[in-house]
């Protein structure tokens, strides 16, 4: 089956620091309202809201929520793949940059380090905090009830809340190279300053998205930017094309042709069809003469290329990374062609990591016994078949063309996306294993069945199935 990488060009409307998904009521008990719960929950949730203090409860349910695994998915090829698959990763990205943000909160409060120059500020008045806090502790003590503290206490966290997120003061020092990928969302791109060393958390340019309503545009590109700048220093610099650096590429695994030339005439500022025109001539770069285009050649790598770089030099340069990729995976040189149609096979079809090594040992069982592959990605590929869904058209499916492992014995006649080292050491070192077929059941963990016979694996298709009746729109 054919994958995609969705994302959202959205960021919602709405994500305070802490704020967690109200739980279901108990079995066979009404809900609770705001107002009929005990006085001490509110204290609570409050105190540890404005304070950065999290109870035992609240640290579980975010280090459970840190460990949910996230999809691992190639990027779509088009805008319109990202949109139509927008919501598969957007709600876990949210919890997850929720959870990051609110322990490294929790963290910072519990250690109590020294001040420096360079320590975060506090954008909050905490003494006024934690005393108004107390003041409604001592209130609750001499006898005012949970209904009275229900109306007050919600307030309080939403006036003050946002008031104590880490950020750093002024334009930083130092310089750092940042990533914005085509299709990243505001929660992405916190999520990327933040672990770049740009930003003090996640919630200090989240939340400055947030309040300013309308949501900026980021364009994909490399970025130079400063170390522990203030949220609002560092949205500045993403906005000044003069912080764009000339010549950035960003190539992804499972990444094609079809976007990777046009990024690469964006990067070196040329015409596509001047870059079109390099790369028609595969043997130019000095590979194998089975190669009938660049695909697969170009490595998965962050580029930057001087200005006045030459599309034939600019490419010369990822298909040598390739080739080193290929030494370093012990591949023999007249093996090159077929080793990365199959590693392109593996990264356009595996959904984790861990299932490269077994897709690859599909693979090869299947060729074994002479099967055919039937291999949805390079049915889709042959066709162009770029609409999102994980399900070949039929068109696509009968399809003579010779990428087209539902109609072609063997392997397709070349690779059908540029596949990163893992996928390409799992196309040399496969997995031990009798599987034939495999099917990902859910699109938005990636959990695949491998199976060894038709009928187990028919049964795994209609999980499949099943998980896209109740998830429409996610992939399917």
């Amino acid at each position: 089956m054919t994958v995609t990488d969705p994302q959202n060009h959205k960021f919602p409307e709405r994500l305070v620091p802490g704020d967690q998904p109200e739980h279901e009521a108990a079995a066979g008990q009404p809900p609770i309202s705001p107002g009929e719960h005990e006085t001490g929950d509110h204290l609570s949730a409050a105190f540890s809201e404005l304070t950065g203090e999290l109870n035992r409860d609240a640290i579980a349910e975010h280090e459970r929520a840190l460990l949910q695994p996230e999809p691992i998915l190639p990027a779509p090829t088009s805008r319109r793949e990202a949109r139509e698959q927008a919501q598969i990763a957007e709600t876990r990205a949210q919890r997850r940059a929720e959870a990051e943000a609110a322990l490294a909160r929790h963290t910072e409060t519990a250690k109590s380090t020294a001040k420096s120059s360079a320590k975060p500020r506090r954008r909050g008045r905490r003494a006024l905090i934690i005393t108004s806090i107390s003041v409604v502790v001592v209130a609750a003590l001499v006898g005012i009830g949970a209904v009275t503290l229900g109306p007050v206490i919600g307030p309080l966290i939403d006036r003050f809340s946002s008031l104590d997120v880490k950020d750093y003061d002024g334009d930083g020092t130092g310089q750092v190279t940042v990533t914005i990928a085509d299709g990243d969302n505001g929660t992405a791109i916190a999520r990327t300053l933040y672990k770049s060393g740009v930003t003090a958390s996640v919630d200090a340019f989240y939340q400055l998205l947030v309040r300013g309503g309308n949501e900026p545009v980021f364009h994909p590109g490399l970025y130079s930017m400063r170390k522990e700048m203030s949220a609002v220093s560092a949205l500045a610099a993403l906005q000044n094309p003069g912080n764009r650096l000339e010549g950035g590429l960003l190539v992804r695994e499972g990444d094609t042709g079809h976007t990777i030339l046009p990024g690469l005439a964006d990067a070196l500022k040329v015409p596509l069809a001047e870059v079109e025109a390099a790369a028609a001539n595969p043997a130019s770069f000095g590979l194998p003469a089975d190669a009938p285009t660049l695909e697969g050649w170009l490595s998965p790598r962050t580029y930057t290329f001087p200005a006045g770089t030459t599309p034939t030099k600019a490419l010369q340069t990822m298909v040598d990374r390739t080739k080193r990729s290929l030494n370093e995976a012990g591949v023999p040189a007249d093996q090159y062609e077929r080793v990365l149609t199959i590693a392109s096979i593996i990264q356009r079809e595996a959904r984790q990591p861990q299932d490269f090594a077994k897709v690859s040992r599909v693979i090869q069982n299947r060729l074994a016994a002479n099967m055919k592959l039937q291999m949805d990605s390079t049915a889709q590929y042959g066709t162009g078949q770029k609409d999102g869904s994980v399900w070949s058209s039929a068109e696509s499916l009968r399809d003579q063309n010779d990428w087209n492992t539902y109609e072609r014995q063997g392997l397709p006649i070349g690779p059908i996306s540029n596949p990163g080292d893992d996928a390409i050491v799992a196309a040399v070192s496969p997995a031990e294993g009798d599987w034939l077929f495999f099917v990902t059941i859910n699109l938005d963990t990636g959990e695949t069945v491998f199976t060894t016979n038709d009928a187990d694996h028919t049964a795994a298709v209609k999980q499949l199935r099943d998980w896209c009746s109740a998830n429409p729109g996610r992939g399917c």
